[in-house]
């Protein structure tokens, strides 16, 4: 009897490493392989647009772009909560964790944040739950809970919609800041040389009627290898941005929509610990709630 279960114990370790010898090239192949998706438009909610592009030149980038009407009564908007009494003011979620947890039907993920390590799978701060600050000024629902520290660029967004970059509209109401302006009254800011990243990044439209939200995969070389940031300046003018700010990038940037029962969907393909699909539990996000189209989610 006891060799019969030594037997059984060295054929299942001998299953689990062929399944292991099988996986890590099948992980390999997928990061390093993987085909571009096709390009996608469509109403995903009430005053809300999500276009995918797909492009190759000059390097491949899948881009992911959000259309939000700000005149729309079936739109409004959350930043996370936070509390201005704690000198870490934010519990880290998941950018799916925060839409599920408020339940939202889009959102994504925001400002930088401190402290912050990612040396390995098993090595990483925050964890979902640990506490936060984020760099710049931010403010949910009325409630500043953090300030400015070293003049970050900020997207105010009053309690009626109205948005506006650097300059609040009356009482600040929600308020996420980035690091660095990209478009300036219809321009590309002067930005600094850099390599190819995933980015996140935020633009409002001359009339400030539009908030255009673009998302660009990244570290994941056939399928999408990032956007410069004068590449994301030239997206957000494409798009008709007028004025937009670059947020946490790398593998903060993260996209997620509610689908069927409210689940969290994922839109883009975030990368962290050099794995396709899976998320950085961040600091704050920014949250968009809405009414389904007639179109079934």
């Amino acid at each position: 009897m006891f060799r019969k279960r030594i037997i059984i114990f060295l054929l299942i370790g001998i299953i689990c490493l062929g399944g292991l010898a099988l996986l890590v090239p099948a992980s390999y192949a997928w990061i390093n392989f993987r085909p571009q998706p096709a390009p996608l438009g469509q109403m995903l909610f009430q005053g809300v647009e999500y276009t995918r592009q797909v492009r190759s030149d000059p390097r491949p980038m899948v881009i992911h772009i959000v259309t939000v009407d700000l005149r729309s009564p079936d739109v409004s908007f959350l930043v996370t909560p936070g509390d201005p009494d704690d000198p870490l003011p934010l519990k880290a979620r998941t950018t799916s964790h925060f839409l599920r947890e408020f339940n939202l039907q889009l959102a994504i993920n925001g400002d930088s944040f401190t402290p912050w390590h990612s040396n390995s799978f098993f090595d990483y701060y925050p964890h979902n739950g640990d506490r936060v600050a984020p760099t710049g000024l931010a403010a949910s629902k009325g409630e500043v809970y953090s300030s400015q520290t070293d003049a970050e660029p900020v997207l105010y967004i009053a309690r009626t919609n109205r948005a506006r970059f650097n300059t609040p509209i009356g009482k600040v109401y929600n308020a996420i800041s980035g690091n660095i302006m990209l478009v300036e009254r219809g321009q590309a800011a002067s930005l600094p040389d850099d390599s190819p990243q995933p980015r996140t990044a935020l633009a409002l439209d001359k009339a400030g009627k539009r908030l255009i939200i673009v998302v660009v995969d990244g570290r994941q070389p056939r399928y999408s290898q990032g956007a410069t940031l004068t590449d994301l300046a030239n997206i957000l003018l494409e798009q008709g941005g007028y004025y937009g700010m670059n947020l946490d990038g790398g593998g903060s940037s993260t996209l997620v929509r509610a689908g069927r029962g409210g689940l969290p969907m994922l839109l883009n393909s975030p990368i962290e610990h050099r794995i396709p699909g899976h998320q950085r539990v961040v600091g704050n996000h920014l949250g968009i709630f809405s009414r389904p189209t007639n179109n079934d989610n």
